[in-house]
């Protein structure tokens, strides 16, 4: 039988050293347990900590990843570097430079992670030049190391037994070498198979990010799959081919091993915070996969060279960072069946893929007599295998594209100075909440025109916006560079856009029994006295809900529900009928409004909009719900042509923030804020669960002078240690008011309740006492003003149990204290109408 080309010259066996005594295999084995604890440690522990901010609402700990990275480059680089030095056999110096190098990589690619999460592509451009470069370096190293080596002579080609057990196959790597100038040998071909085998899970359980986002995960992973090739080359692999001849299953034992190590050494400094933590389960098994394959190229005798390592480790590195959002591996999302649960699944079945085909590549080319499946067979599984990866993304999986959407806020803001105050009440307040619409829409409409023309050209599905004068609209970085460029732009938000599950969690229930009489939080603050000693229950007043949705079923929710085709907006999913997965927004509402004694105005109606998806927001779709509640709009209306301004509610709960995370910056609602109250709308807001540090109200729209911002205090009227303290930015006093927070007992979905804590929990308690309050005097109506004043004037003390957490003082703690509903609602009655 013919032979191909000849082959490529390549590294012989090499024995290792007599007499050199089992210490330096026991220091490399050390080495090697203290190289993998150190590194998984190090990971989830930066991990941790950027976890720990995010919860705190703290500035991000950039520092974090740089001091992560030079303790693992200390403490894992000088061991593996006297091992690559010290010992005198190579196996065990190849041994020490594979780890050495690795950790070097580490520490330079975990850099990468001061880069803002939230820029993902830029981080991804990063990635894939540095692992690059980190390329082009070994390469050169390595080439000066074999320059310096004597010349070698490559071992002759091994008979081995065919697919039958025969030797008909006398020389199986003749389709390998003739393979070598027309495409990919059949090891390349299998290690497409096994690569192509790990991507499965995340084809199903993932999502992909927008198309810029996808390509240069792409070329990340293609580059980080280089890196690989380059530190498990075949001169590495051919350190463990030890014995005439050599002994496939010590090659894939002991060399897999070593190479599993290197691997974990990669994984830990690829992917943002939280990216690389699958990575590190997925990779290390593979390292005995790819000692099988190194075993197979030999006794091939043409080497496949570093092509197996660069597309196993590639495409498998490209699950983790093309199908996941690494803003999205959070601890803020695992209360519920959400990405870290997926991910979790997606990281567990990628583990068991891995260690299948460590055993089964392991059975099939390692055995002594064992020989690879021929080019045709390969080529046949690693198309099947990528038909599979395609199937199973397209049926079961979430096809399309998610990336990222932009907020591009314009410079030009309406101006609603000079607005006539006009008579007082209802009246007053639909006068002035029309007037500023119309001025909100002519000044969106008249600077708008030109760039959301050009953005419709480009096909970047332009979203405009009036309260805040913005268009949200597709684009990554480049299209960002270029709007803020343009004159007429102020600044480029970026748009959080949530990458879907493959199962919907199913929706919350609530457990708990109704209270037999007012909550113990609706007594604290007084409102029960207020129905029957004022005979008020806030009749006539309407509360807007921003939140999670609301449970219109609900016993305690039906019949305040205001009804009409107006009172409901889920710009989410464009339900017609109020619903509600999480809970949260039922609740809020319920404590506001609910009956059976746990709202605070059980005679007031409410409307809702779907804000919060999963617990989380965008810029985009907090002004969605704002600008439905400025000037509400039919299903399917134009926010801009159809909105009802006399229809607004009267009094906004906002239990919720909108962090940088999210893609706020601290002025992104800012013009919203201001437009409500020119309108006559009160806004009220929950300060925040990032207590107790000082200066933690930070998040739009707490901060903001115009919003009734308020905090929470437990039954004891003393303030709870997660509610977030002032001052806010300029030095604004905040909160403004606390209400109960802890333990709070209110509606959730299913007909049941729950107890929940936060500051959310007592933001909808505060806007349900100026429900009575305009209901006991409806003069007051829009009054804002005149209504803080009254608020701040009777509410009641308010303590800190612990002596430190005084900031700035009472007022950036606890604000004008504890709101007593009784005291307000009786002043607004005495209240003498506005001049």
């Amino acid at each position: 039988m013919t032979v191909g080309p000849p082959a490529a010259p390549v590294a012989p066996p090499v024995p290792g050293p007599r007499g050199t005594g089992p210490w330096p295999v026991v220091a490399a084995a050390l080495t090697g347990v203290w190289a993998v604890l150190v590194t998984v440690v190090g990971q989830l522990g930066g991990w941790a900590v950027d976890q720990a901010v995010l919860v705190a609402g703290l500035d991000r700990a950039v520092p974090a990843w740089p001091v992560v990275a030079l303790a693992t480059v200390l403490l894992v680089g000088t061991p593996t570097l006297a091992l690559a030095l010290l010992p005198r056999s190579p196996a065990v110096r190849a041994t020490g430079r594979a780890w050495f190098a690795g950790t070097v990589a580490l520490g330079a690619l975990t850099l990468l992670r001061t880069l803002p999460p939230v820029h993902e592509e830029a981080y991804l451009a990063t990635l894939a030049v540095t692992a690059a470069l980190l390329v082009l370096v070994l390469g050169r190293l390595s080439r000066r190391r074999a320059a310096a080596a004597p010349p070698v002579v490559p071992p002759a080609p091994r008979a081995a037994a065919g697919p039958g057990g025969t030797a008909a196959d006398a020389t199986p790597g003749a389709d390998e070498a003739a393979a070598g100038g027309r495409g990919f040998g059949r090891v390349t071909l299998l290690a497409i198979a096994a690569g192509l085998a790990s991507l499965l899970p995340w084809a199903w359980v993932g999502a992909l990010g927008g198309a810029l986002e996808t390509l240069l995960a792409v070329l990340a992973a293609a580059a980080v799959g280089a890196l690989a090739g380059a530190l498990l080359d075949p001169a590495f692999w051919a350190r463990f081919a030890v014995g005439e001849p050599p002994r496939p299953a010590r090659l894939v034992l002991v060399g897999g091993l070593v190479a599993g190590v290197t691997l974990v050494l990669l994984a830990a400094g690829t992917g943002q915070s939280g990216a690389q933590l699958p990575a590190l389960f997925l990779l290390p098994p593979l390292g005995f996969a790819l000692g099988a394959l190194a075993a197979a190229a030999r006794r091939s005798g043409v080497p496949a060279g570093r092509a197996p390592v660069r597309w196993l480790v590639g495409l498998a590195l490209l699950g983790p960072l093309a199908f996941t959002d690494p803003e999205e591996i959070t601890v803020l999302l695992a209360t519920s069946r959400d990405v870290p649960l997926w991910v979790a699944v997606a990281s567990a079945l990628g583990f068991a893929v891995a260690v299948l085909l460590a055993l089964g590549y392991g059975v099939l080319l390692a055995r002594p007599r064992a020989g690879a499946p021929r080019r045709g067979v390969a080529g046949l599984t690693a198309a099947a295998l990528l038909a599979a990866v395609a199937v199973v993304y397209l049926v079961p999986g979430q096809p399309g594209l998610y990336g990222d959407r932009l907020l591009v806020v314009l410079r030009e803001q309406a101006d609603l100075t000079g607005i006539p105050v006009g008579a007082p009440g209802r009246a007053g307040r639909d006068a002035r909440a029309a007037e500023v619409y119309r001025r909100l829409v002519a000044t969106a409409d008249r600077t708008q025109r030109d760039l959301r023309g050009e953005l419709t050209r480009l096909r970047l599905h332009p979203t405009p916006y009036y309260l805040v004068n913005a268009i949200e609209t597709d684009g990554g970085p480049e299209v960002r560079a270029w709007l803020s460029g343009r004159p007429e732009v102020a600044r480029v938000l970026v748009s959080q856009r949530l990458r879907p599950l493959p199962a919907a969690a199913p929706p919350a229930r609530g457990t708990a029994a109704p209270p037999t009489r007012p909550a113990w939080n609706v007594a604290l603050i007084g409102a029960d006295r207020v129905w029957s000693e004022l005979g008020v229950t806030g009749a006539g007043v309407v509360v807007g809900s921003s939140d999670s949705g609301v449970d219109v079923r609900h016993p305690a929710l039906a019949t305040g529900f205001r009804g009409g085709d107006d009172s409901w907006y889920d710009p989410w999913e464009h339900t017609r009928t109020p619903h509600d997965r999480g809970g949260h927004g039922t609740h809020t509402v319920g404590s506001a409004v609910g009956r059976d004694g746990i709202g605070v105005a059980p005679g007031a109606r409410w409307v809702g909009c779907v804000n919060l998806d999963r617990n989380l927001g965008s810029p985009a779709h907090y002004l969605d719900c704002l600008q439905f509640m400025l000037a509400p709009f039919p299903p399917g209306g134009d926010p801009f042509t159809d909105g009802r301004p006399q229809r607004a509610p009267d009094v906004l709960t906002n239990s919720w923030g909108c962090p940088p995370i999210e893609g706020c910056d601290p002025g992104a609602l800012r013009p919203a804020t201001a437009a409500l109250a020119a309108a006559g709308i009160l806004v009220v807001a929950a300060a925040g669960n990032t207590g107790p540090y000082c200066g933690s109200v930070a998040d739009p729209p707490a901060p903001y002078p115009d919003v009734l911002t308020v905090g929470a205090v437990d039954r004891d009227r003393q303030l709870t240690r997660f509610s977030s303290r002032g001052p806010a930015a300029g030095g604004v006093a905040k909160p403004d008011l606390v209400a109960p927070g802890a333990g709070v007992l209110s509606a959730y979905p299913g007909g049941g309740y729950a107890t929940l804590d936060g500051t959310s929990m007592a933001t909808p308690q505060v806007a349900g006492v100026v429900a009575l309050m305009w209901s006991a005097n409806p003069a007051l109506v829009g009054d804002l003003a005149r209504t803080r004043r009254i608020l701040l004037d009777t509410a009641g003390p308010a303590g800190v149990s612990r002596v430190g957490d005084r900031c700035g003082g009472e007022p950036d703690l606890v604000g004008a204290g504890l709101v007593d509903a009784y005291a307000a609602v009786r002043a607004a009655k005495q209240a003498a109408p506005s001049a």
